[in-house]
């Protein structure tokens, strides 16, 4: 993808949000509340994100060139809540070019069928886990088989699925370091494992959507012009120092799938990366590299649900320190600083 830009709140796109904000007070002026203004702001940075891409989309016949706006993270376990949410944000929003952003969570699921149903843009965030890929993909298949049914075009809809990575090593392995305390077998085991869970992971991940999408199921919406659920590689900064920091860049290189990496990556690879698709070597390995896992006793599936229930409050928490930067900035007893800024 040649840009896909994640602005999930204002907070992001605009630097410093500060009480004396002039399109705070402007708004704040007119009477609107919190939550008005925080979509205000939102709706206004996403068009100007979206119209800034849209050369790029229109160039790629609307393959690249996305932006993506976020539900609120409290709609999480909400599948109506998330679905009528993503409806309002599209709508307001009114770009081609934006993925509303539903996480992956199992409420989650029936949310992204019924979004793509309605010809709406979906990038699946906070995925950890295989088995909920799975559900994922096929979450996304059943939306174009519905619009089909409905006899709808199915060109334009796209999606991602947004996998993410270095969590999965900074959950594993102090479990896998514990062991390798140990002395024998499962501590020499432990160390074969040790930083290498979640490029196994997704590089199963690359093997199960390769599964999916090459399958009859999807030929036959291809037929009508579906295109394919791309995988997303998200959270792709090295969090150990001792690691590579390419670590969850290289390995993961391959046709249809993106990589969004934070700046600092981006500059190491511009540096020393080396250009070559990779994904879909070593998936045997990364198979087994999975299976000794259980043979430690961890449970890849518990893991990647706590990472999921924990990424949950992870968003919750800017999300609110946003809305009481807000709610500050709207007191009355604030009037004062507004008036002298």
């Amino acid at each position: 993808m040649e840009s896909l830009l994640a602005l999930p709140t204002v907070c992001e796109t605009k630097v410093g949000l500060r009480p004396c904000d002039e399109a705070v007070q402007t708004l704040a002026a007119q009477g609107k509340g919190v939550e008005e203004i925080y979509q205000a702001l939102t709706v206004q940075d996403i068009q100007m994100a979206a119209d800034l891409l849209r050369p790029i989309y229109t160039r790629t016949d609307g393959r690249d060139g996305f932006v993506s706006l976020e539900v609120s993270p409290h709609l999480a376990r909400d599948t109506q809540g998330t679905v009528a949410e993503a409806r309002r944000l599209w709508k307001a929003v009114n770009r081609s070019n934006l993925f509303i952003k539903v996480p992956g969570t199992r409420e989650g699921l029936p949310a992204i069928e019924q979004l793509i149903a309605e010809q709406i843009n979906v990038n699946v965030t906070l995925l950890f886990g295989l088995p909920r890929y799975r559900e994922v993909a096929e979450a996304y298949l059943a939306g174009l088989e519905s619009l089909s049914q409905q006899g709808k075009p199915l060109q334009r809809v796209a999606s991602v699925a947004s996998f993410f990575l270095s969590r999965i090593d900074v959950m594993a392995d102090p479990l896998l370091e514990k062991i390798m305390g140990e002395r024998g077998p499962r501590a020499e085991l432990a160390k074969k494992v040790h930083g290498e869970i979640a490029v196994a992971s997704a590089k199963v991940a690359g093997a199960i959507y390769r599964e999916i999408f090459s399958g009859d199921r999807f030929h036959r919406l291809a037929a009508r012009g579906a295109r394919p659920q791309r995988l997303l590689w998200a959270s792709t900064s090295t969090k150990n120092p001792e690691y590579p920091d390419l670590k969850y860049v290289e390995p993961l290189i391959g046709p249809d799938s993106i990589n969004t990496m934070p700046v600092e990556t981006v500059e190491a690879y511009r540096d020393h990366g080396k250009p070559a698709s990779r994904l879909e070597d070593g998936v045997a390995e990364a198979q087994i590299t999975l299976s000794r896992l259980a043979e430690l006793g961890l449970d890849l599936d518990n893991l990647t649900q706590q990472l999921e229930d924990e990424g949950i409050v992870k968003f919750n928490k800017p999300f609110d320190l946003l809305m009481q930067t807000l709610t500050k900035a709207l007191k009355p007893q604030l009037a004062t600083a507004l008036e002298t800024c």
